[in-house]
């Protein structure tokens, strides 16, 4: 069975999404195309993009037996996220049962009930990209 964690800081801090979203990871290649005179369209192969994800359900504001996570409660969630999104320091995206163990930031966070819905839960949708950490090559001079 998946479960899918975010954790900040080193795992300082981490919390386990409660409902598994169903989620794609887009991994785009940064290829450009040129058009030349006497061969028409080539394409040169660039280097691999940001991943990125958007992971929709909802926090439940109360125990549901199917729940993954009861470690936090609804808006306690959002509390979290919004905290580490102020601190501007990337988060970390894993996935078990998969290879996805990737640094990402938060590009977009939407939260909020669903109409009518008296339950409490806070339906949202998380969008992360991918971070790289920059690698500089010193050099003895």
């Amino acid at each position: 069975m998946m479960d899918i964690f975010l954790s900040f800081n080193n795992r300082e801090q981490v919390i386990q999404l409660p409902v598994v979203p169903a989620f794609k990871i887009p991994s785009p290649m940064n290829n450009e195309v040129y058009s030349t005179i006497n061969q028409g369209d080539i394409k040169l192969i660039g280097q691999r993009g940001l991943k990125a994800v958007t992971l929709e359900s909802y926090f439940p504001a109360k125990d549901y037996p199917f729940l993954r996570d009861r470690t936090h409660k609804g808006w306690e969630y959002v509390e979290i996220i919004e905290a580490w999104r102020d601190l501007r320091r990337p988060i970390r995206l894993i996935i078990t049962n998969t290879p996805i163990n990737l640094p990402m930031t938060i590009e977009n966070f939407e939260y909020g009930p669903k109409d009518g819905d008296g339950s409490g839960d806070v339906y949202y949708s998380l969008s992360l990209s991918e971070f790289r950490f920059i690698n500089l090559e010193t050099k003895k001079v």
